[in-house]
């Protein structure tokens, strides 16, 4: 599934980011893995933690899933985007809401339109168990994200398939 695949990870400077791209370098050879998020300072980290043989597959992309012009030309020749990006700390998104809302409801829909223009084969939207049954926003925002990556799917002349899964189930 990874192997020979160029893969976009939004968020990738988090901490699911920086361990999925562990896991892809040990176990797979992917053709080209991009790190895409707004962090420069985490970017730079990151990129000093790999070898030289994987900064030739790794990319670093300056972006924000808010902004669906920067998002699409990332996803240029993309085979699999895993979108982990999204405002996660409960009491900043309750001061916080419209943020919260811009990138976890608005970003998943930019994801959506990019993948859909590029013609990304897969996306896989990663959600959280707060999303059952929201108590929050945080939760709100991320049943709201979930149901529209699924909904993607009823997009008819389309071939990108959208999943979504819960943190803890993505590699097990």
């Amino acid at each position: 599934m990874y192997n020979n695949k160029s893969i976009l990870i939004t968020g990738g400077t988090g901490s699911f980011g920086k361990s999925f791209t562990k896991f892809l370098l040990k176990n797979y050879k992917p053709r080209k893995i991009i790190i895409y998020s707004r962090d420069e300072m985490k970017q730079y980290e990151m990129s000093k933690k790999f070898n030289d043989k994987n900064k030739k597959i790794l990319r670093f992309f300056l972006g924000d899933v808010r902004d669906l012009e920067r998002l699409s030309l990332a996803l240029s020749d993309v085979d699999l985007l895993i979108h982990a990006a999204a405002l996660k700390q409960v009491p900043a998104a309750e001061y916080n809401p419209i943020e919260c809302i811009k990138t976890n409801v608005i970003g998943a829909q930019n994801v959506i339109m990019a993948s859909l223009q590029n013609k990304v084969k897969k996306v896989i939207a990663l959600s959280t168990d707060k999303a059952v049954n929201p108590i929050n926003l945080y939760g709100a925002s991320k049943l709201s994200a979930d149901k529209l990556i699924v909904s993607a799917n009823n997009f008819g002349g389309f071939s990108t398939k959208f999943s979504v899964v819960r943190y803890g189930n993505v590699i097990g």
